[in-house]
This record gives C-alpha cells, structure tokens and sequence, in this order.
C-alpha cells in the first residue's frame, strides 16, 4: 500500500513525449485541484487497485481506503484470516503516527482479522513492488495534458499492469488534518499491539484476540 506523490491538474508540462505537439504551460503555481493516487496491489494475483484521492491524504484517509478496499475483496478471499501489508515509512501511515495505528486497531476488531504491518527503512521503500506501478502510471501519462480530473481519472484506468487494468475509485471526501491521540490513550492503544524485538518501529503485529473489549476510535 502507498500513496503516490501529489498531481497537479492543470495545463501543465509534464516532460513527456508525444506524437502530437502539445503546449504546455511552465509553471504550476496555480493548479486547478490536485489528485493523490493512493494505490494497493496484490502481488501475487498482479491486482491494482488506484483511489484518485482530492483531499490531504491522511491516517483516516488511508484506512478508510483500506476499509474500502477489503469489503470490495474480502468475498474473494474467505479463507484469509491476515493481512501483511507492506508500507513506506511515510508522515501518515508510520508506526507511531497515534491515529493511523488507532484507526488500523479499530479495524482489526471490526473484521476480526489479524494485521500485520511491515515498514521499509529510509531510502528502500523503491523496494515495495507497488512503486513499479507508479513508474508505469507515470510513462503512461506524462506526455499529456492533466487538465482535469476526468483526465486523471481516464489514463488511471487506461494504464495496465501485468496486462491488467487497475479499479480505480475516486475518492472525493475532505479529510483534516492533525487529528493525534494524547500520550495516555496511546499509551492504552500499545497494550494491544506487539512490536518485533529490536525491530519496533519497522514490524507491528495487532491482532484481534489481543484487544481489550469495547475497542474504540480515539478522536
């Protein structure tokens, strides 16, 4: 799972190629919106799933995707009792952001599912296969205008990987910024995790039979 880097939409030069000659502004200094890809890929099946984000990408924001994304697949996989979701260490999603741990404990006990996060240390999360996807999402696009959202939206779709389409879901809700947990019901939250041994910060493991009962949202 990951969040791609923000997309002006605009009229903007995007040091593509194309077979037809297209003008381009220089500058983005004033875009018309912007769009978050956040995407999620099954490796071993080579699914893709884009979310075409307009807000502030946030912990909510990403495990409310998350939430999304396993009612769409969960009857596909009735058997699986845990996810091991691969992530980059980044300011929302990190092991020790309050909300995102909070908002990802919550979910545990909602679907009774054990989570299993794993992070990449700096300067590797090149190394999580959904980057690739990225790159590919990019050569797609880059010789076009991005002009509006509707355009985002059709290269997202158009792209493949693998030979397949990815689902692409516009998510259009506005999420805010710096909502934390104070350090005493964090503090509550760790009772109800496990961190690997010496590699605490890169490897946490929540699972269901672990919760205190009457699990709340912390806000």
């Amino acid at each position: 799972m990951d969040a791609k880097a923000t997309v002006k939409i605009g009229e903007f030069s995007r040091n593509g190629k194309n077979r037809v000659q297209v003008q381009a502004e220089d500058h983005d200094f004033q875009p018309e919106g912007t769009v978050t890809p956040v995407g999620i890929l099954l490796p071993e099946q080579d699914d893709l799933f884009l979310y075409a984000v307009t807000s502030k990408v946030t912990s909510d924001c990403l495990v409310d995707i998350l939430e999304a994304w396993w009612d769409t697949v969960q009857p596909h996989f009735p058997h699986i009792t845990t996810l091991l979701i691969d992530l980059d260490n980044g300011p929302e999603n990190h092991s020790r952001r309050t909300q995102f741990l909070n908002r990802i404990v919550h979910f545990v006990a909602k679907t009774g599912l054990t989570v299993r996060l794993t992070y990449y240390p700096p300067y590797h999360s090149k190394y999580n296969p959904i980057e690739r996807c990225w790159g590919i999402l990019e050569n797609h696009w880059n010789g076009d205008l991005l002009d509006s959202l509707e355009t985002v939206l059709s290269f997202a779709q158009t792209m493949t990987w693998c030979g397949k389409s990815p689902t692409v879901t516009l998510i259009s809700k506005t999420y805010h910024t710096g909502i934390k947990l104070s350090k005493t019901a964090m503090d509550e939250l760790e009772k109800q995790v496990s961190r690997l041994p010496q590699l605490a910060k890169w490897f946490v493991n929540i699972q269901p039979d672990n919760l205190t009962d009457g699990t709340s949202i912390y806000f």
